[in-house]
């Protein structure tokens, strides 16, 4: 069996809301309510992202979507009809454009995480 990811906790000031805002961009279930102190959102049959609330602070984290082209079209849409600033680079200006070699985005979320949908992966052997 090869090894995948199976959930990941994400820390935010309100969970629900972050949850919920994530789930609708990706078109995606997600639940007020999971296992223990969580709202997941379940972005596929293998992943979940549980959302856990803290008034601690917490780093910044990045997560990153591989999606089809079709997928990529109409999360960017909702994106953009969500008035989210996003950017073609991890660290550059907010372009409001596409990344031409991977096809990729990233927009921040209002608790700092930074989320990336692409179209190619990074992840290919011998790269």
């Amino acid at each position: 069996m090869s090894i995948q990811l199976d959930h990941t906790i994400v820390p935010s000031h309100s969970k629900i809301a972050s949850a919920k805002l994530l789930a609708e961009l990706l078109g995606v279930p997600w639940a007020m309510t999971g296992a223990g102190p969580f709202s997941p959102v379940y972005v596929n049959d293998g992943l979940m992202l549980d959302f856990i609330e803290t008034d601690e602070d917490f780093p910044v984290y990045h997560f990153c979507f591989r999606v089809g082209r079709e997928e990529f079209n109409a999360i960017l849409e909702r994106i953009e009809a969500a008035e989210i600033k996003y950017r073609s680079t991890v660290r550059g200006p907010v372009d409001m454009q596409v990344d031409t070699q991977y096809g990729n985005v990233y927009w921040n979320e209002p608790d700092g995480h930074q989320w990336e949908m692409l179209t190619v992966s990074y992840a290919r052997q011998g790269n």
